[in-house]
C-alpha cells in the first residue's frame, strides 16, 4: 500500500465513531475513558464483551458481530490502515455491535476494566517461534495473567491458528499451569464436529493457508 493510502486511511480513522485509538501515555495513566464502560458509555447495553487479539482488517470480528448480535464485539491491533477496513465496513453496514481499538496488545489491562471481558479470540497471531521472541507470543505467562485480569471468572479464550508450533506450545503450557482445555484439534476443517463459528469465518489470510492444504489448529479454554 503506497503512503499516500496509508495516509488517506489514518485520516478517516480519526473520523470512525466506532474506533477508538487512545494515546500510550493515556492508557498508562489510566485517563481512557471507556475502561469499566464499554457497555455503558458506548454499546448502551449490557450484553457480554467479546475481544479480538490482532483483528488485522477485522474479519473476525466483523464475521462473529454478524452471527451473534446479542453479543459485543471489539477488535483490537496497532495497524491503523488495516484496522481502517474493519471500522469502515461495520459503519456501512450499520453493525452496532462491534468496535475497534488501535493500541498495543500489552496494554489491554489499561484499555478494560477487572471481569469486563467475556471471551477473548486470538486469530492467527505471528507464533514469534525464535526464543528471544517469546515474550511476544500473545499466549505466553505473562500475556495470560493479563487476560486474566479482565476476563469474567468463567471466560474463555479461543486460538484458532495456522501455525502448529504455538498450537503445541500453548497447550504444553496450560497443562503445565493446571489451566483448563476445554477443546483442542490440530486440523480442524478435517473435524466433522467443529464448532460453527471456527470453519465458519475465515480470514483472508485463512483462505490462503487453506488453498496451500496447510492444517488450521483451533485451541479453547479456561484460566484458572
Amino acid at each position: 500500500m503506497g503512503s499516500k493510502n496509508k495516509l488517506k486511511r489514518f485520516r478517516e480513522n480519526e473520523t470512525f465513531s466506532n474506533l477508538f485509538q487512545p494515546s500510550r501515555d493515556t492508557l498508562l495513566n489510566d485517563n481512557f475513558k471507556l475502561k469499566g464502560h464499554w457497555q455503558q458509555d458506548y454499546f448502551k447495553n449490557d450484553r457480554p464483551i467479546v475481544l479480538e487479539l490482532g483483528c488485522g482488517k477485522g474479519e473476525y470480528s466483523l464475521g462473529l458481530s454478524r452471527r451473534y448480535p446479542d453479543k459485543n464485539f471489539i477488535g483490537i491491533d496497532i495497524k491503523g490502515a488495516r484496522i481502517w477496513r474493519g471500522a469502515k465496513t461495520a459503519l456501512a453496514e450499520n453493525l452496532s455491535n462491534v468496535a475497534f481499538l488501535r493500541m498495543q496488545i500489552e496494554l489491554i489491562e489499561h484499555a478494560f476494566d477487572k471481569d469486563e471481558v467475556s471471551e477473548i479470540w486470538i486469530t492467527f497471531p505471528d507464533p514469534q517461534i525464535k526464543y528471544k521472541r517469546t515474550k511476544h507470543r500473545l499466549t505466553n505467562p505473562e500475556f495470560l495473567k493479563k487476560y486474566k485480569n479482565i476476563l469474567k471468572p468463567d471466560g474463555q479464550i479461543h486460538l484458532k491458528t495456522d501455525s502448529e508450533f504455538l498450537h503445541g506450545y500453548t497447550i504444553g503450557l496450560l497443562q503445565g499451569l493446571g489451566h483448563e482445555i476445554l477443546y483442542a484439534h490440530h486440523d480442524i476443517y478435517v473435524n466433522t464436529e467443529a464448532p460453527q463459528e471456527v470453519v465458519g469465518i475465515q480470514t483472508y489470510y485463512e483462505k490462503q493457508f487453506l488453498a496451500k492444504n496447510k492444517p488450521i489448529t483451533y485451541l479453547r479454554f479456561k484460566l484458572k
